[in-house]
């Protein structure tokens, strides 16, 4: 074995997953630099003496990327690069007793509910007077804004009950002081994350509060972008549209994930809604803000799902054409209500239906990209890469969404908005230039 050079402690964090998963890391990342430990997010040369992996469990191919960066710091521990390797996340939660049997080299699992027990164990106090408070792995410029956790939805083939537990809400004065915060580091754009945005309050205010979030955090100062996300379509709050369409700092932008259309599949994957429900009320959005980007997801391949369900998918995804749409295949998880169904319909099977919605996706997308050319949009500058500085309309969320690129030539400014004259444009991206002053 190699032998480990003598050095001051150092923790890595490295996260996996989801956008929830980035605000527990950036919590986790906060906590400890109050308590004046040396830490990084992803560190670029590698060298810290103590690793902690924020795992992701969702999907099959999520649980092996988790797999697959524990074993890689394991061996790294079995060279001598690194002393201690801390697992925690959901994948940690949803399977501790299988990890620690199957990969016993880790020094310790956690769950996603037990910071301050990880706190501990790296040397670190709980400091409940941070709560508000994070140090932001994401460029300074936007941030997300984790309104809630877990879920109480019934949904058949999901397992994130199972590993965040039941909807806890935060208050909305605490939301409003982390935001605050978050203004006074620099963030323009906030992008509000939960499990099931739409049942925002139910818990602690007995009613649905989403549209007195919104107003509320629209209020701050310094605050350009708000961005939902992840709102349940069953007794989705109306409201919600109207504090969309009269508050300028509010993005004309909704992510929606409606998984299918066919009122067979919906039953099946106990979605508490309909087809005729479901079309109502994409009409309705669409009609309260006529401007709105309607994002949303499907999963192709559940149990059950015949070549007529799909077909009736297709015909509804090319009936909306939505603006932003991704697919995922249907993955079989233990503890879920669709795994006591069998899964029938082979890989192969489901990857020809994602890339049949993707094919008639792109054709969409790329017809709506065709029309702006020659229009004015707001950019959003998050970062250079090669020739271009590469931005987002708001129409946009980072990662999952179209992008605007623009020339290295011309002068625009990372972090910052400017005005881009459209001049070209391909299935899912944008070009352009700055309009001069």
């Amino acid at each position: 074995m190699k032998t480990k050079s003598v050095k001051k402690q150092k923790v890595n964090i490295v996260t996996l997953g989801c956008s929830k998963n980035i605000v527990d890391s950036e919590v986790l990342y906060s906590q400890l630099k109050a308590n004046y430990i040396d830490v990084e997010h992803e560190s670029a040369n590698d060298d810290a003496d103590i690793v902690v992996i924020n795992t992701c469990g969702f999907i099959d191919n999520a649980k092996q990327e988790s797999v697959d960066t524990i074993l890689r710091y394991i061996d790294a521990k079995k060279e001598g690069l690194v002393s201690k390797v801390y697992v925690t996340g959901c994948l940690s939660q949803r399977y501790k007793s299988d990890l620690q049997k199957e990969i016993p080299e880790v020094d310790e699992y956690f769950g996603t509910m037990h910071l301050p027990q990880l706190l501990a164990v790296l040397g670190a106090d709980y400091k409940h007077e941070l709560i508000g408070e994070r140090s932001l792995t994401t460029p300074k410029h936007y941030a997300y804004l984790k309104i809630s956790e877990g879920c109480d939805r019934p949904c058949s083939f999901c397992a994130i009950p199972i590993m965040r537990g039941g909807h806890l809400s935060k208050p909305i004065e605490e939301l409003v002081t982390e935001t605050k915060n978050l203004v006074k580091s620099g963030t323009k754009e906030l992008l509000l994350i939960a499990q099931d945005s739409t049942y925002y309050g139910l818990d602690i205010y007995k009613e649905r509060k989403l549209a007195d979030l919104l107003k509320s955090l629209s209020d701050i100062d310094g605050v350009d972008w708000i961005r939902l996300h992840y709102a349940y379509p069953s007794q989705f709050p109306l409201e919600v549209l109207d504090v969309m369409r009269e508050r300028s700092n509010i993005c004309k932008y909704i992510d929606m994930p409606l998984q299918h259309i066919s009122d067979t599949m919906l039953k099946l994957m106990r979605r508490g809604i309909t087809k005729n429900r479901t079309q109502e009320l994409v009409d309705t959005v669409r009609e309260k803000v006529p401007e709105i980007t309607f994002r949303t997801t499907l999963i192709a391949g559940h149990p059950g799902e015949t070549e007529k369900d799909f077909e009736e998918l297709l015909r509804f995804v090319e009936q909306n054409k939505f603006e932003r749409l991704g697919v995922f295949g249907y993955s079989h998880e233990e503890g879920t209500h669709s795994y006591s169904m069998q899964d029938s319909i082979t890989a192969e099977e489901k990857e020809e239906r994602i890339a049949q919605l993707m094919e008639l996706q792109q054709d969409i997308s790329a017809s709506i990209n065709q029309s702006k050319i020659g229009k004015t949009l707001k950019v959003l500058f998050d970062r250079k890469e090669g020739d271009y500085f590469i931005g987002r309309t708001e129409a946009d969320s980072p990662e999952v969404d179209n992008e605007v690129l623009v020339k290295a030539n011309h002068y625009v400014r990372i972090g910052d908005f400017a005005d881009i004259r459209i001049t070209h444009a391909e299935e899912f991206d944008l070009y352009g230039e700055p309009i001069s002053l």
